[in-house]
């Protein structure tokens, strides 16, 4: 069973599913549904279309640069195996996926791994704006210094108090 990729959108195209088109110079581009065929007809670029594996590694959403993925690529000529290349072949592709999924996690991490600085960073701005909320209105008429409160005066009191 042969496992073919949409031209379009890098998508797994299944035998019996999809469509063909075959071009005047005999370039056959296969497409995993309607959708991509007809963004193919309005000759729109698949690395501008957000919601293709192309633009998504383009932009250094999804791995690109993986030696596991060398693996996917299409074999056309047939091989004899026999039963120990087999094993090893087996043995081979779980210890593949294994190191994938960690590289894939890997990837994930570095991707977020700026995203809770800028939330902690946000978090203190919208503390240092709405001070007034946080201290009751009362308190707030007996001491005014207590309306502007910034960071590096927090430090200062901790260090005068001790």
């Amino acid at each position: 069973m042969r496992l073919e990729k949409c031209w379009f959108c890098s998508s797994t195209v299944y035998p019996g599913h999809g469509i063909q088109f075959v071009r005047n110079d005999a370039k056959i581009f296969r497409f995993c549904r309607s959708k991509c065929h007809k963004n193919f007809k309005m000759k729109r670029n698949p690395r501008k279309v957000k919601w293709t594996k192309a633009y998504r590694r383009l932009r250094g959403k999804d791995m690109t640069q993986d030696s596991t993925f060398e693996f996917e690529r299409k074999r056309n000529r047939p091989e004899r195996y026999d039963r120990s290349l087999t094993e090893n072949t087996l043995k081979a592709i779980k210890k593949i996926d294994k190191v994938r999924v960690e590289r894939e996690a890997r990837h994930h991490k570095n991707r977020m791994k700026g995203k809770s600085a800028k939330e902690h960073n946000e978090a203190i701005k919208e503390i240092d704006q709405s001070t007034i909320l946080v201290k009751a209105p009362s308190a707030l008429q007996q001491e005014p210094s207590l309306v502007k409160v910034s960071q590096p005066q927090l430090d200062k009191n901790v260090a005068m108090e001790e």
